[in-house]
Formats: structure tokens, sequence, C-alpha cells
């Protein structure tokens, strides 16, 4: 006890905590172990004496009146009024007053033992703490360590930094599968504490978040700023699409994204398991971005009404816009926000509907490249 508060500031140094954090767990832990070894229901206030490094633990006792029943039956907690003012002249009901100082070795070893034990609790609720807000400022940036376990149920258990994270097997990729000793990234989604089972993060593969991180670490135009990635949308492990914008008239920020032959592009791809990225030039008009997201189909006009744009195409470029199961034309979706209607403009001139029956006879408008620039 003689020298527990160097002990204290060892702790601190150990773990990496700062020093005021760790004395407040010690002075925590002291009034705990009073209220196990003295009185459970009392209450008790601990300073630390920075003079003599040592602590000073004493009990508080409530000032009532002086016929009230609970200094019969709680004589520890309560003290009357006159009784009250020969220890403080300036007491009143209501007050709180603080008993003599309390020495904890004279309890024994069991008083021992219940500090030690409280100090290592307190102390390891203090680096959880930090260490949770930690992870909560990393929610949303990607993370990697080995794999250390992967369950029945195909889980898999990463090891980052000094905790244990798990990539459930909805955050995989599909046809995606770990060896223990690999190395992977993710994007962290959760982080969670609880008394139990202490911290606990949850990464993903799969949200659109890990493909926007990783084009930012693979391409530095987009970590330094100059280009933005507005909006992406994935189907994990098959496509995605990305819409870009440069700051500067001087940067294409398709190109700078693609990369040279497409290196840069095709190391986030491998990362994904092989997903198909296609990027394209965002642009705030509605009609423009539609046309654009849904490439490489070539599109003949656009007509946004609410929450639904009217795509007018040739009918050999249906099959484009549509895509493989339907997938180039959900991810347009996804990525601009709109339920796509397609029509095809048959030879003859007139619109007809995706599904093959004329929805409106009439002559296609000549105007229809104006109104996909928005003109």
């Amino acid at each position: 006890m003689e020298k527990i508060i160097d002990i204290i500031d060892s702790i601190a140094h150990e773990k990496g905590l700062p020093p005021e954090s760790a004395k407040e767990a010690f002075k925590t832990a002291l009034v705990q172990t009073a209220r196990r070894v003295i009185c459970e229901d009392c209450d008790y206030e601990a300073e630390i004496d920075e003079t003599n490094k040592s602590y000073i633990l004493r009990q508080k006792i409530t000032v009532v009146e002086a016929d009230d029943p609970r200094l019969v039956d709680e004589p520890e907690k309560f003290i009357a009024l006159e009784e009250a003012r020969a220890i403080d002249p300036d007491a009143e009901i209501g007050d709180e007053l603080t008993g003599e100082p309390i020495n904890l070795e004279e309890y024994g070893r069991s008083a021992a033992a219940a500090l030690y034990h409280e100090i290592e609790y307190h102390i390891q609720r203090f680096v959880e703490e930090q260490m949770f807000t930690k992870y909560k400022s990393m929610i949303g940036t990607i993370v990697s360590g080995p794999v250390t376990r992967v369950d029945s149920e195909q889980n898999t258990y990463i090891e980052i930094d000094e905790v244990r994270a798990v990539l459930p097997k909805r955050n995989r990729i599909k046809g995606e599968s770990f060896r223990v000793g690999e190395t992977i990234k993710g994007i962290l989604r959760y982080v969670g504490i609880d008394k139990k089972f202490g911290i606990h993060l949850e990464i993903s593969r799969t949200m659109p978040k890990f493909l926007e991180e990783l084009l930012r670490q693979e391409v530095p135009e987009i970590a330094d700023g100059l280009v933005v990635i507005e909006k992406s949308a994935r189907i994990p492990g098959e496509r995605a699409k990305v819409a870009l914008t440069a700051m500067s008239p001087s940067v294409d920020p398709v190109g700078a994204t693609v990369g040279v032959k497409g290196v840069r592009i095709n190391a986030v791809s491998r990362e994904l398991h092989g997903e198909n990225i296609d990027c394209i030039e965002y642009s705030p008009i509605p009609e423009i971005f539609v046309a654009r997201a849904l490439s490489p189909a070539i599109i003949g006009s656009v007509k946004i009404e609410e929450e639904k744009a009217i795509v007018s195409l040739p009918s050999d470029q249906k099959s484009k816009a549509i895509g493989r199961s339907g997938i180039n034309i959900r991810l347009a979706s996804m990525l601009t926000g709109y339920q796509i209607e397609l029509l095809e403009i048959a030879s003859t001139g007139v619109c007809t509907t995706g599904e093959g029956g004329i929805e409106e006879e009439k002559p296609l408008n000549p105007d229809a490249l104006k109104a996909l620039f928005g003109e």
C-alpha cells in the first residue's frame, strides 16, 4: 500500500493509459472494495494524496433530522443534525459529511485481494473504453490482419492489432474462402463493447464503401481530392459502377481511376475477387447521369418522371442496357436512384416497350439527343 501510487503509474505506462485515467480507476476500485469488505450499502469517496503518494478513503454520512427513523435502521449511513453540527457548525439537513480516513490494510488479506481484483477490472475497463474510442473513429476505413480461425459456419476471425474482429459469412464476397494465416482486408463496419466479452469488431467486404476505400488507396488523384467518388453501387463479386467527378478540368476522372492499361482498376478488382468495375463520369443532370450509368449501351433519350427514368434506345442496345441476368440495369438503378424503364426504338421510328409491345405509335422525336443532354 505504501507504493500503490507508483504501481498505478507503472500500470498506466504499461497499458498506454493517461495517468489520470489509471488513478480514476484506482479510486473507483477503492470505493468498490470498501463496499465489499466494510459496508455494502454505504457511500464512500476516495482521494489521492500526490505529495505523500498515498490514498485517502472516507465514508460519506448524510445529515438528517433527529427523529428520522433511518438513524435507527441504518446508523452507519446517517447522522443527526445536532451531532453533525458538533463536527461542522455549518451542517444542514441533506448535507454529506465524511468520516475519519479508512485504512483497508486493517481489514486483512481479503481486503487486499479484493482491491487487487477491483483495480485489475477497472483498469481493463479503461483500456477497453480507450480502444473502443479508437476503433469507433475508424468505422468506414479499411483494416487488415491475419486470419486466426474459420468456424463451422464460415465466419472468419481476424487479428487486428490487439483486437479480434469477425468477418461474418454474410459480409463475405460470394466464392471467397480464406485460410488461417492469410492476411485479408475489409471495411470496419461495427464496433461494440460489453462487460462479458469486451470489445468486438465486425468487418465487411461487400459494402460499396469498401470499393471506394480501395480506390482511394490505389488512385492518388482520389486520395488527394483531385477526383471525387460521387456515388457507387455493387453486386459483390460480380460487378460494380462508380460515378466520378474531377475537381480540375485538366484531370480525366475515369482515366485517372482506371490507370494506364487498367493497372489501377485491375488491382482493385483482384482484391474484390474479380469483380468487374465500371467507371463513369458523374453528371448533376439526371438525364445524362442515367444515360452514362447504362453504359456500355448507347442511349437515344432519357425522360425523368419523378422517381422513374424512361429510357429510349435502339433495339440492338437493349441487351447491353439490361446486362447478363439484368445486372447492368440493376446497378444503374442503384447508382442513380431512379427506377429505369426501357423503351425500344424500332426500325420504323416508333417507340415500343421493353417487353416488345407497342406503347405509343408516334414518330421518334428528332430532338432526342437534345433531351439526352438536357437542352
